[in-house]
């Protein structure tokens, strides 16, 4: 498979939880909107998010109004047998002229690709294919046109990266940064049997319970397990497993295990992700408010345009809506930042 020398060159892709939110994100800017159905295909499957059909089908039509994509995520994995979600999922996309699908699973990725050959994929996170060889595959047997990167590359690996598969590289640039084997986390399911991977589900809204104390500390519990303990002059953090704090044999009060709470901003390596060959630029967070994206999303739109234009770009004020406010390059910059 040849290079697509059309590939898109810094398009900002953004998040949206809703209607109101994919709205909010093309007024403000987005070039792109990604967003999924009110079921399991989508790896934020949570009440009160994501879209019906008819929704889906609206918000296609203003973005491309209005010169946006949307793209949808139907980035989980189907049970076994039980795949007839997802192939709807992708057949009402399509019908709607969704511009882009983004999949997990090979399975649904060779759904798309015999039964709507002109429909563009792209290979979601969640495939976990941080490797030359493994993109090479799914472009060679799907027709994938781009890939979303796991966030454990260096900006060297990912230049190299480039020059040697033949689509575009799409790179998470703020908000969660992600444990390391993405699209493998097995925590959620552990703790409550619902599985973020094949439910689209992680740390669900009927297994958080907090409990408060007499003197108002507040403890986190997912299903039996307790996750993490707030003073009364704290606020409560994320109620996932990953982002807990927890007390161990060696450890006599509670750290963060797995993840801190901290934001990736990429906001000053943009000129060298530009540089590396990156074509779109992720902002993670579809649970976040209106607000948010539209602050996000400005501001990124702002510092995408003025490092096109070869001007310099301070983005401080993202650090305001960072988790903990704090933030990191992850490995990006190193592999050597906990």
């Amino acid at each position: 498979m040849e290079r697509d020398d059309t590939a898109v060159v810094g398009e900002l892709v953004c998040p949206a939880g809703t209607p109101a939110s994919l709205r909010t994100a093309v007024d403000a800017g987005a070039d792109a909107v990604y967003c999924g159905f009110q079921n399991a295909t989508n790896a934020r499957n949570f009440p009160g998010l994501n879209f019906t059909p008819e929704e889906m089908k609206e918000a296609v039509a203003y973005a491309h109004a209005r010169g946006a994509k949307v793209l949808l995520a139907a980035n989980t994995f189907p049970p076994a047998g039980q795949t007839d979600l997802w192939k709807r999922a992708v057949d009402e996309a399509t019908a709607f002229g969704i511009d882009a699908i983004i999949v997990a699973d090979i399975g649904v990725a060779q759904y798309i690709h015999s039964q709507h050959p002109q429909q563009r994929i792209h290979l979601s996170v969640q495939a976990g294919a941080p490797s030359i060889e493994a993109i090479k595959y799914y472009c060679e047997e799907f027709g994938v046109k781009r890939v979303v990167l796991p966030r454990i590359l260096t900006i060297p690996e990912i230049s190299d990266l480039k020059r040697q598969i033949p689509c575009e590289i799409e790179c998470f640039v703020f908000g969660n940064h992600g444990l390391m084997a993405e699209g493998r986390c097995s925590l959620t399911n552990y703790a409550t049997g619902l599985s973020t991977n094949m439910d689209g589900v992680c740390s669900p809204a009927q297994d958080v319970h907090y409990e408060e104390d007499q003197d108002k500390n507040l403890t986190t519990k997912l299903g039996i397990y307790t996750i993490d303990c707030f003073s009364c002059t704290q606020s409560p953090g994320y109620p996932t497993i990953c982002k807990g704090r927890y007390l161990t044999p060696r450890k006599e009060e509670g750290y963060y295990a797995f993840e801190e709470p901290i934001s990736l901003n990429l906001a000053r390596l943009l000129p060298e992700l530009i540089k590396a060959g990156v074509n779109a630029f992720k902002i993670e967070g579809r649970q976040r408010s209106k607000s948010y994206v539209r602050d996000v999303v400005s501001s990124w739109r702002h510092a995408i345009d003025s490092v096109m234009a070869g001007d310099e770009v301070d983005l401080e004020n993202l650090l305001a809506l960072t988790e903990g406010g704090k933030q990191t390059q992850g490995a990006y910059a190193t592999k050597r930042w906990r």
